[in-house]
């Protein structure tokens, strides 16, 4: 039992703030260490080779700081490192995939839900096959949207541009007859007032990391894992590219600043 360890968070750049947002919110006794590649961010056009190498790494240095629990807050690692690596490692991991999944069945009504991600998470077809493995019976809707990363990453989200870019990348979906759109990419939240005005109120967005984190939470307390409380958390940011410019998007998105942020090269 670690129950005094911090729970690790990684993801390929700012998109895992949205991860991180919920972890404060659902269990805000808990400390947390955020990793973000962001020296390699996207990771949506990686090969497979080079995203299991760069999680291997990121784990691998999480645990060196002793985390009690990670969460991957990216959705191409949770589909395609995730597996390989509880293989390794004994520490209990959990994923984006399974949560966000199981929650967009429970809001369809119409067993039609639409995905939209990265290249490499929707031909993995991991969100697909875990719906399906769920609920024979739904029919989903996969979309592959790479150039939405890019407007969260520079921050280009307010500007005419970046409408038409979600409008374009989501134009193939409207006519589609889903109910349920998931966000199969932690960056897609902070895009979420663009991509539910295009998508009309009819369409429900599931954003994995609320389901995610919630049942992080329980099984967290069921291995005991769980901060009894009293102290207050102690939260550390890393990351493999501009420490600075991390740090000033993280201020821009979360309301607030982080406080200092490492420069970590695994």
């Amino acid at each position: 039992m670690n129950n005094g360890g911090a729970i690790g968070l990684f993801d390929s750049g700012i998109g895992g703030l949205t991860v991180f947002r919920e972890v404060n919110r659902i269990l805000p006794d808990e400390s947390v260490i955020y990793y973000g590649d962001t020296a390699h961010v996207p990771y949506g056009s990686r090969s497979v080779e080079e995203l299991i190498y760069f999680a291997g790494r990121i784990v691998a240095y999480l645990v060196e700081q002793k985390v009690k629990y990670i969460i991957f807050a990216c959705n191409t690692s949770s589909a395609l490192s995730l597996p390989v690596l509880k293989r390794i490692y004994s520490l209990p991991m959990m994923g984006l995939v399974q949560p966000g999944a199981a929650e967009a069945l429970r809001l369809t009504r119409n067993r039609r839900i639409s995905v939209i991600a990265t290249e490499v998470t929707i031909k993995t077809k991991a969100y697909e096959e875990t719906l399906k493995a769920l609920d024979g019976s739904v029919e989903v809707v996969s979309r592959a949207t790479p150039r939405l990363v890019p407007l969260v990453e520079t921050g280009d989200m307010d500007t005419q541009a970046a409408s038409a870019v979600v409008r374009e990348s989501l134009s193939p979906l409207r006519g589609a007859g889903t109910d349920t759109l998931i966000l199969g990419c932690t960056h897609y939240p902070f895009l979420a007032g663009l991509i539910a005005a295009e998508m009309g109120p009819e369409v429900r967005l599931v954003d994995p990391a609320e389901a995610t984190v919630r049942l992080a939470a329980k099984e967290m307390a069921g291995l005991e894992l769980r901060t009894a409380g009293g102290a207050a958390p102690a939260h550390r940011f890393a990351v493999s590219g501009d420490p600075e410019a991390f740090r000033e998007k993280a201020r821009l998105f979360m309301g607030r600043d982080i406080g200092p942020v490492a420069r970590v090269v695994l």
